[in-house]
């Protein structure tokens, strides 16, 4: 990258990680997915309770695999053979978890995470029950402001979300949200966690990469 396009970058990243630590949110940067592991690695020990949120920024860094390794006990809301009902459990038993797992669909240089969630288990478990919030998030999330935050769920993890999942919402042929009143509409919850209250229960790991939607 251009030396002087990566100082633009470099700066949006320290005012963000300035801004989660005024909000009570512990930030770190790393550069790459190897570094996410090792990251995680310092912050939750082996044998701990984990669980996870639905992202595909987590099996791109390859926490997925991570947590699977037998080291921790693993809430695995993805292993095979799993009906509703086992997944309903696995959601419910995620409060009491030593350390959950997650993305988020935004992240405003203000400090503020911005989420559209379909059930509601992700963010009812960002904003309480487990000890603690493992945030992982690519810097293509980084966004301006709440504005710019609604607008890249709109733009992007709307309709990329809905196609991952082979909805057949309004979304998934015209690549924006259309504000659906469909059946299968997975954007119901809207959730802005602007600070927390626990210092530093909230962990975001800002990556040098872009991951997910």
């Amino acid at each position: 990258m251009d030396k002087n396009l990566s100082f633009v970058y470099e700066q949006r990243i320290k005012r963000t990680m300035e801004n989660l630590q005024k909000n009570n949110m512990e930030a770190f940067y790393v550069e790459d997915e190897a570094a996410v592991i090792e990251k995680i690695k310092e912050l939750v020990a082996e044998g701990s309770t984990v669980s996870v949120g639905g992202s595909m920024s987590l099996f791109e860094a390859g926490v997925i695999d991570l947590l699977r390794n037998g080291n921790y006990n693993f809430l695995d809301r993805y292993a095979q053979g799993l009906d509703a009902s086992d997944i309903k459990e696995i959601f419910r038993k995620s409060f009491f978890a030593d350390a959950y797992f997650t993305s988020t669909n935004a992240l405003t240089e203000d400090g503020q995470l911005y989420n559209v969630d379909g059930n509601g288990n992700r963010v009812a478990a960002m904003i309480y029950g487990p000890d603690k919030v493992i945030v992982v998030v690519g810097v293509n999330k980084i966004v301006k402001d709440l504005d710019a935050a609604k607008e890249r769920s709109k733009q992007i993890a709307a309709p990329a979300n809905n196609t991952r999942l082979n909805l057949s919402n309004p979304c998934t042929k015209v690549g924006t949200c259309m504000d659906c009143k469909s059946p299968s509409r997975i954007c119901n919850n809207y959730v802005v966690i602007g600070r927390q209250g626990n210092k530093d229960r909230i962990k975001v790991i800002i990556v040098g990469k872009q991951l997910g939607y």
